[in-house]
């Protein structure tokens, strides 16, 4: 009977363990896309529930957001505009699709399409691109972010950030 306590009490906690991370997995059913979507509107997510689609970070703010939703109303998360613009490059309905970005000047998602980009916001994953509603000096169209970020030309690249930071 002594030489099984041990392993009585192994088993136990292994059983413990298991049920806390099944727990775990239950309360926190992270939000990638969201079906239904038909009006093609900004989904209104819930901070921490939802995980960006391109690099599965948790969105833990609006700030830098994007949504983009698809004819058929799938609306997938980016936690940076830079994200989305990577997964953008790689999907095959960019036409017809509606792009949501969170914007710094009015504090709501507008057009992703129409919206100004500056290259030197903080930004989640350190792209840089943050959206506003009003053009400012400096700032660049959505397709001249789209293309800055699939050449790598962002923040991430020290030669940039040099250029653009002074750092």
């Amino acid at each position: 009977m002594k030489k099984l306590i041990p392993i009585l009490t192994i088993f136990v906690l292994i059983a413990i363990v298991v049920t806390i991370f099944l727990s775990m997995s239950e309360q926190k059913k992270m939000v990638v896309i969201h079906s239904g979507n038909h009006e093609k509107k900004p989904v209104d997510i819930t901070l921490n529930h939802f995980q960006d689609t391109q690099c599965g970070m948790t969105i833990t703010t609006k700030e830098n957001s994007a949504q983009v939703v698809s004819a058929d109303g799938k609306t997938w998360f980016f936690d940076d505009v830079g994200c989305m613009a990577l997964w953008f490059e790689n999907i095959d309905f960019k036409d017809e699709a509606t792009i949501w970005v969170y914007s710094h000047d009015t504090n709501r998602y507008i057009n992703g399409r129409t919206a100004w980009y500056s290259r030197v916001a903080k930004t989640p994953m350190s792209y840089g691109f943050g959206a506003y509603e009003k053009k400012k000096d400096g700032f660049i169209d959505f397709n001249q972010m789209l293309l800055y970020m699939l050449r790598g030309e962002n923040l991430t690249d020290p030669y940039v950030k040099q250029k653009l930071l002074g750092k």
